[in-house]
């Protein structure tokens, strides 16, 4: 039985960033901080799961969304946990993105501890690939989603004469008198660092070095260092 030193460092790479990119969809993937002259200073944050579910405090946001007509959107396929207006945008994707960000975590697990040493670098550069695309196209996907509903205003809301907008996926924003902020979440940076890992695998992905010579040579190079650096600060004897 093979110890944890002899493990392959790509494979191990590729290991850790598809569990990170799976357990990603547990947490928040998104928030959103607003900061509305209704609530002198205070913050409202509204945070976004990949399943249908947001957090934060969602219900205050959608009481001052309402004014302008702009709702959150119906997952259609699965009940979420706030109320869904009649004039929402459909987005089925929300309900269905948990299956497929698991999914692409277990597929990078188990190619990389079952692909065979010929073919565990080329499946790596490809898989790197394939997720930068796959994950490309769920931010373009939500940014059009944003799109959409910035541009199908309820002509019914309160508040008449806001202009269509478009809110970023990521960045500063103003709607009306109401400024936010939009970034990552837990789950978001969770799922950048598990691509950052399948990059780094894919980029050693032939070389077949393992833990135990990484520790060794990270060890012998801090080594080195500690003795150049004592070498260079040590004073010189006294002469007689």
């Amino acid at each position: 039985m093979r110890s944890l030193g002899d493990i392959e460092l790509r494979r191990a790479l590729a290991v850790l960033a598809g569990a990170l990119i799976a357990v990603a969809s547990v947490f928040p993937m998104w928030r959103i901080t607003l900061t509305p002259p209704q609530y002198p200073g205070q913050e409202l944050i509204v945070k976004l799961y990949a399943y249908p579910r947001l957090g934060g405090d969602f219900e205050e946001v959608q009481a001052l969304n309402s004014y302008v007509g702009f709702y959150y959107p119906d997952p259609v396929l699965i009940d979420p946990n706030f109320e869904v207006h009649e004039l929402a945008i459909a987005t089925p994707e929300w309900s269905l993105a948990p299956f497929f960000i698991i999914g692409a975590g277990l597929i990078c697990i188990a190619l990389a501890w079952r692909s065979s040493t010929e073919n565990i670098g080329r499946r790596l550069r490809r898989l790197a690939v394939a997720y930068m695309v796959f994950f490309a196209g769920i931010a373009g996907v939500a940014q059009y989603r944003l799109y959409q509903a910035g541009h199908s205003l309820d002509p019914g809301a309160p508040l008449r004469g806001v202009d269509a907008f478009t809110p970023p996926l990521l960045g500063r924003y103003e709607i009306a008198n109401i400024s936010g902020e939009a970034w990552f979440a837990m789950g978001g940076y969770l799922t950048l660092t598990g691509v950052a890992l399948l990059i780094a695998a894919a980029v050693i992905g032939y070389r077949t070095v393992t833990l135990a010579e990484v520790v060794e040579r990270v060890s012998s190079r801090l080594i080195h260092l500690r003795t150049r650096t004592e070498t260079r600060y040590e004073r010189p004897s006294e002469q007689p």
